[in-house]
């Protein structure tokens, strides 16, 4: 169970804040040059960020890696501390 204080998934947080509004995952996923099915997974919460994604994310769109990778990390950390 989650509370309003819980950390959200990166992905989430790059899906409104970071891709520019209007943008296809397609466009976007070509900019990052990854594949469309792995961006989506990612914006969606169902697949974590890897440190590769955030430099992609930070050249790509001016996104902050160290920012990314730590919302990351604190998002694994309360999924464990949820699943005890």
């Amino acid at each position: 169970m989650t509370s309003e204080k819980d950390p959200s998934h990166p992905g989430i947080y790059v899906r409104e804040h970071i891709i520019p509004a209007g943008m296809s995952v397609t466009d976007a996923a070509r900019r990052l040059g990854v594949g469309r099915p792995a961006l989506s997974n990612f914006l969606n919460g169902r697949s974590g960020l890897s440190p590769e994604m955030a430099v992609r994310l930070e050249k790509a769109f001016g996104a902050d890696r160290k920012r990314l990778l730590d919302m990351q990390a604190d998002y694994v950390q309360q999924e464990r501390r949820n699943s005890e």
